[in-house]
């Protein structure tokens, strides 16, 4: 008698799956639903797209990468380092005012530990060597930050101007005695001009770091015109 031959095993049902994809797709459309990007940092989502495509600040919108050491961090200013959600606005406040003078390379936003930095290129705004403003030049870009200084919801934050230079001794006819006093007096000759539209000198305070903070090698003429910057800091609440 022939022997019967054996059946192959049926294959497992897959319908399991098509349920599956429905719950998935539901969750990620409920979590979707929940997601307000109002509530966004854009702070720390510009520094998370910075990070990803190493993006460098030269004559652009990207994030500085910190100096917790340069800055004399210490306990108690660590919630600096948590982003206000305040500054997130602003941020964006800037980057849409700023968008001329960022594509011509007059200005960049970053931002680091300290809050939101709006640099002013000093070639575009100083003849090297100078603390005099360069008018006409730079005052629609004057005019722009005096506006963005008295908006609403920026006029009643801190800041702190900072002026810097590059490793180049000032000359010796100079009414300069070092490169500490022209870095000051940079910082000082834009809080004038701002102060002159009715920004409230008050909310600033100034310093002048000489050559001490580079952003780029000072080997380079391009990395020279880089540091030689005037920065203009939104503090956050913990360097205030």
């Amino acid at each position: 008698m022939a022997k019967k031959q054996k059946k192959d095993p049926e294959k497992p049902s897959t319908a399991w799956q098509g349920t599956y994809g429905d719950m998935i797709t539901l969750m990620l459309c409920f979590f979707v639903a929940l997601y307000d990007p109002t509530e966004t940092d854009a702070v720390q989502m510009a520094a998370l797209s910075a990070s990803i495509q190493n993006n460098n600040p030269g004559g652009g919108i990207s994030i500085s990468q910190g100096r917790l050491a340069d800055m004399g961090n210490v306990v108690s200013s660590l919630p600096s380092l948590e982003k206000g959600s305040h500054l997130g606005p602003t941020m964006k406040k800037a980057i849409s005012i700023f968008q001329p003078d960022i594509k011509s390379t007059k200005v960049t936003v970053t931002s680091d530990e300290r809050g939101i930095v709006i640099s002013l290129i000093s070639d575009a705004f100083f003849e090297q060597g100078s603390a005099d403003l360069n008018i006409d030049e730079t005052r629609e870009t004057l005019i722009r930050l005096s506006q963005f200084f008295n908006e609403d919801k920026v006029k009643d934050l801190r800041y702190r101007i900072e002026g810097h230079t590059d490793n180049t001794p000032v000359p010796i006819t100079s009414v300069f005695q070092s490169n500490w006093e022209l870095s000051a007096t940079r910082a000082a000759n834009v809080l004038h001009y701002l102060s002159d539209f009715g920004v409230d000198e008050g909310k600033f305070s100034i310093a002048g770091y000489a050559d001490t903070r580079p952003q780029f090698t000072n080997e380079t003429e391009e990395g020279r015109a880089y540091n030689r910057r005037v920065d203009i800091i939104i503090l956050d609440e913990g360097h205030f």
